[in-house]
């Protein structure tokens, strides 16, 4: 079998947007899973307020890569399902829905399906949808991977208000450095496979952020380049030196490091 995971400890603050970037393959889905409790480690513990996790619960919902909005319900009756599916709609749930849908800027589109969505609205209505549940730790793997780059950026601010609003614990899983800087309270960059915790980073910029901002951030820039540096270094153990594909990676993160120099 083989080691994805080797030696690894962290722990996610409460009321903290804890942000884990590293390499791809380098095992982020794996802990994912073994943090919702999808699987068990094969040695050493995961804990949540001091109980052992021993499968899924409500307590910890997961916002996978992947689109999975129910194609047969409207943008309001998706957000509503995990409610409706526990039998636990009440008045105060049915506001808090419309509460978020509008926070994400989906109430002119509640009565739309999903086909009749973009990709960026599909994701803000699953946002909604997971947090209408109100669970205690919110775990998000990679959410917004495929969005273009437009989208993308403003699926970062609609998150991050949020996200400031309620100060739910958060556990957000990407391979986009911008990305992690612009969402981060604490910063975990991990190593290739099998994966290690290589750094924590206090990512202490001022909130509400916008990305105009942080461009010319003298302390974002630094904590980019800290964080660079060490991807840098594992992108250089992932890939043999006589491969092509290593040697153009290898120069892309190098050019990115010496633009921030």
């Amino acid at each position: 079998s083989k080691e994805v995971v080797k030696a690894c400890s962290f722990k996610i603050e409460r009321s903290k947007l804890t942000v884990m970037i590293g390499p791809s393959g380098c095992g982020k889905s794996t802990l994912i899973r073994l943090l919702a409790g999808f699987e068990q480690p094969t040695t050493g513990t995961i804990e949540m307020d001091g109980q052992p996790v021993t499968g899924p619960a409500r307590d910890r919902l997961v916002l996978f890569q992947e689109t999975a909005l129910f194609p047969w319900m409207t943008t309001r009756d998706n957000v509503l399902f995990g409610p409706r599916a526990r039998g636990e709609v009440t008045a105060e749930t049915l506001q808090f829905a419309d509460f978020l849908i509008q926070k994400v800027g989906l109430t002119e589109f509640q009565k739309k399906y999903p086909t009749q969505l973009s990709g960026g609205m599909q994701r803000r209505a699953e946002l909604a949808r997971a947090m209408v549940n109100n669970p205690k730790v919110m775990i998000l793997d990679e959410p917004f991977r495929g969005l273009d780059a437009m989208t993308k950026e403003l699926m970062w601010e609609y998150y991050s208000a949020l996200y400031e609003e309620n100060r739910r614990t958060n556990f957000f899983v990407t391979t986009d450095i911008d990305e992690a800087i612009f969402l981060a309270d604490r910063l975990l960059i991990m190593s290739n496979i099998p994966s290690q915790l290589r750094a924590v980073l206090e990512v202490d910029l001022p909130r509400p952020r916008k990305l105009s901002d942080l461009v010319e951030n003298e302390r974002s820039n630094a904590i980019k380049m800290e964080a660079l540096s060490i991807l840098h270094e594992e992108a250089m153990k992932s890939f043999s030196r006589g491969s092509k594909a290593a040697a153009d990676f290898v120069e892309a993160y190098s050019r990115r490091i010496a633009k921030h120099a």
